[in-house]
Parts: C-alpha cells; structure tokens; sequence
C-alpha cells in the first residue's frame, strides 16, 4: 500500500519489526498506537489520506503501520509536539537499506517499497546484518 505520502523514521529501540508490535501491544493495549514527535508535518492533510509511517529498523526499512491522525500534545516543557495515531497493525514490506538520518523524513508513494505478500508478512525476522545484506543484493 502506498499513498501519495508517508513519513519515514529510525526504530530506536527495537531491533525488528515483531519487537516493535510486541512493545506496542502492551504499550497501547492491541489499540491504536501513538509516536510523539518534535515537529508537526506540514503536509498533514496529504499523511492522512492513507499515508503510513514507515520504519527502518538496524539501517533497513521493514515495516509500515497506517497513520490515523494526528494529534497535538505538550511536552512537560510546555512545547507543542506532534502525536502519530497510528493504526495497530504492522504491515510487513519489502526490506529497503536506509542510511541513518534523525527526526522522520516524507516518502513519496512512488518510493514506498511494497507490502510483502500475506503469507511472507508471518516469516520470522532474520537477524538485522543478514536482513541488511540482502536487502542491498536486492534479494529480500
């Protein structure tokens, strides 16, 4: 699935796309999640017409979950920021090599890699050097 816009971001914390969902279950419950965010995207309306956040995990981007809306919330240091409500399903795409960068990025539709098929999404996630290396073959 790809939109006409999406954001990207670095997985801090997570090696792989099952450790994200396991967080996020218990984090949120198995409901909508949410990703607070320094900056407020401009291109707001463009994100929530089925745009999704894609996530690089370990240099390679594996996974996307739906972008629900986005929401304002303040910091305890009184600045605005940016809630992600995101749908609770991690879908699995094509692994990409990323280089590191901070902060999200937008991803154009056109560069979204596609969803895996439905029976390859339940694989067991290969470990973060072998998932990079062929993903740079071209081969994942």
């Amino acid at each position: 699935m790809s939109a006409s816009l999406n954001l990207m971001k670095l997985c801090v914390g997570c090696d792989d796309p099952a450790e994200l969902a396991a967080w996020q279950k218990h984090r949120f419950g198995g409901g909508p999640a949410r990703h607070v965010t320094r900056m407020w995207p401009r291109r707001e309306a463009e994100l929530l017409d089925g745009g999704s956040i894609y996530w690089v995990f370990k240099g390679v981007m594996q996974a996307r979950q739906r972008i629900l809306d986005l929401q304002e919330v303040q910091g305890e240091d009184g600045i605005r920021r940016c809630a992600l409500i995101l749908h609770p399903e991690l879908v699995r795409v094509a692994a990409v090599p990323r280089r590191p960068f901070q902060g999200w990025r937008y991803l154009p539709g056109t560069e979204a890699p596609p969803d895996l098929p439905a029976g390859r999404g339940a694989e067991p996630d290969l470990p973060p050097e072998i998932a990079r290396a062929l993903a740079e073959m071209g081969l994942r």
